[in-house]
């Protein structure tokens, strides 16, 4: 069918009402795409037509499948209408991120604004999205969200001054995720690294001071300043270097978790990306918050030497068998090798997974957290 042929085709379908009829429509858009890729043909005024004029009006009303396949076909695309494109960017996170990562016809003032209105999540994937500008960067470092902050630090390719890194090597004292893609920023400066040592663990000391061949009588004199500053009290604000809290950095950590749950953003899958920024306290938070179990069951949980106890409170947020000794590897990595146990203990903990419901596995965890 030709280009004419398949308008003409599309546009008798814009004319019925009928669900069916609507949802051939926008597959038949979702075909055109396909077959337009980023010809020229696309970019003709009738065809850019075309799409404004019917796409909004079809994707509101469309599946969730066929919203993600859409998602997918235009987030390379040029010629994609800029108001879709953007009505995409704010849909569920798993529809919008192809397009906040890769969709050229988002602009700073279109990351910007979602930083403003959308998800955690979605605020995320704009810090992680490939050479973002600086008025994205000011946005992000103005919110000071701990996790998108840490998604920043990560991204080698945003256009961060040394002035936005001296700003995120000095919140590193307060968030932990921060240290370990600070530590390896391109841009990490001799001087910023000698402030990151401070406050990282023995690890990122050693690769801070092989990369910079910092000077040990600065580390020491660093070291004693911080220390000095710390019985005194220093207050914030000053650029002085002060060791950060637990408690405080709990704090932050649940109000991220708050934060997510209220927008019905917290899924099992948070679990492993905890773990894998090394943030055994934020899994702890998390899992207790998906289990609405009591926070201090899940951590006597992870110390006890009975991971069964772990797999029952996995089992009951969701997470899947296959997935669960992986977590607790990492889990154990990041304790000191607790939960513990050996082979019975490992066979009791896949026991947990089924045939069980989630349901029971959580009365299973609340009744057995009670004996430890």
């Amino acid at each position: 069918m030709n280009l004419a042929t398949n308008r003409d085709s599309l546009l008798d379908l814009a004319k019925s009402r009928s669900p069916a009829d609507r949802e051939r429509l926008l597959l038949g858009i979702v075909e055109l795409c396909e077959a337009g890729g980023e010809g020229e043909a696309m970019g003709q005024p009738e065809i850019q037509a075309l799409l404004n004029s019917i796409f909004l009006s079809l994707v509101v009303e469309a599946e969730r499948d066929i919203r993600q396949r859409l998602a997918g076909k235009l987030a390379h695309a040029d010629w994609a209408p800029a108001a879709l494109i953007n009505v995409l960017a704010l849909d569920e996170i798993e529809i919008a991120r192809p397009i906040i990562a890769q969709s050229p016809v988002l602009k700073d003032h279109d990351l910007v604004r979602l930083l403003a209105e959308a998800t955690i999540e979605h605020q995320i994937e704009v810090a992680r999205r490939p050479q973002i500008g600086a008025p994205v960067v000011a946005a992000i470092l103005k919110q000071s969200e701990p996790a998108v902050l840490a998604a920043l630090a990560g991204n080698a390719t945003a256009e961060l001054s040394q002035a936005d890194l001296a700003r995120l090597v000095d919140k590193a004292r307060q968030v932990a995720a921060l240290r370990s893609p600070l530590s390896r920023h391109p841009g990490l400066t001799g001087e910023l690294a000698l402030q990151l040592y401070v406050w990282v663990g023995q690890a990122l000391r050693a690769a801070l001071t092989e990369r910079f061949r910092l000077d040990p009588q600065m580390i020491e004199a660093a070291l004693a300043q911080s220390v000095a500053e710390a019985h005194a009290g220093a207050p914030e604000g000053q650029g002085l270097i002060v060791v950060a809290r637990d408690e405080e950095r709990d704090a932050m950590e649940r109000r991220l978790i708050d934060k997510l749950h209220a927008a019905g953003q917290l899924r099992p899958g948070y679990l492993v990306r905890a773990l894998r920024e090394g943030r055994l306290s934020l899994f702890c938070t998390t899992l207790a918050m998906l289990g609405r179990f009591e926070a201090d069951h899940i951590r006597r949980a992870v110390d006890s030497d009975r991971p069964e106890l772990l797999a029952l409170a996995c089992a009951a947020v969701g997470i899947d068998r296959s997935v669960f000794p992986t977590i607790l590897t990492m889990v154990r990595e990041l304790n000191g090798g607790r939960p513990s146990g050996g082979a019975e203990s490992a066979r009791r903990a896949s026991g947990a997974f089924g045939p069980v419901t989630p349901q029971v596995a959580g009365i299973a965890f609340r009744q057995a957290a009670l004996s430890i």
